[in-house]
């Protein structure tokens, strides 16, 4: 059967949308002009004159105000600018993950040392860290020795980094959760 690699594709940035000229639905609107003096409130088919008379377009910057916010401006050059500021923070913006690690009840030193290297490279990353034990058959009657080796684990990890308990211990059906993230 074939994996499909490419189907989880991350959307593109969205840039907003602004209504121009004639997409304009008020009767009447706040206009700005191309230098930033305002106008005042006009009809909108009176600032769509005037707009076309300076050479530019009207762009509703403010729809939500009362009356909306109109300004003279050149549309496409208007548009580009906000295109660049969404891709400019949609590239500063770093999308936080939830890394799991498991353990057992009868996990050994060498084991539980290693699971704990991971958990400090997955922080040092930024990543918030799920600590799990999956308890199966007579296991489920030890919940206390379950919570005793998250907490152990927990307290080694606070050696390295300050840390933050996102979602305090939990016990669901055999599974024991708790997420922790760096401060």
């Amino acid at each position: 059967m074939r994996i499909h690699r490419h189907r989880n594709r991350a959307p593109k940035f969205e840039a907003p949308t602004y209504r121009v000229n004639e997409q304009i639905t008020n009767e009447t609107v706040r206009v700005i002009d191309e230098e930033g003096a305002p106008l005042g409130v006009i009809k909108t088919t009176d600032a769509l004159e005037r707009a076309r008379e300076a050479g530019f377009d009207l762009v509703e910057v403010s729809p939500k105000a009362e009356p909306p916010v109109c300004k003279f401006l050149e549309y496409g050059v208007f548009k580009y600018q906000k295109e660049k500021e969404a891709r400019k923070a949609k590239a500063q913006s770093k999308e936080v993950e939830i890394k799991g690690i498991r353990l057992s009840l009868r996990i050994g030193v060498g084991d539980l040392e290693t699971r704990k290297n991971q958990a400090l490279g997955f922080m040092e990353r930024g990543d918030k860290v799920k600590i799990e034990i999956v308890l199966r058959g007579r296991e489920k009657a030890h919940v206390d020795v379950a919570k005793e080796v998250m907490t152990n684990f927990m307290e080694s990890l606070k050696a390295t980094y300050p840390l933050r308990i996102e979602q305090p211990f939990q016990a669901q059906a055999g599974r024991l959760t708790m997420i922790v993230a760096r401060v």
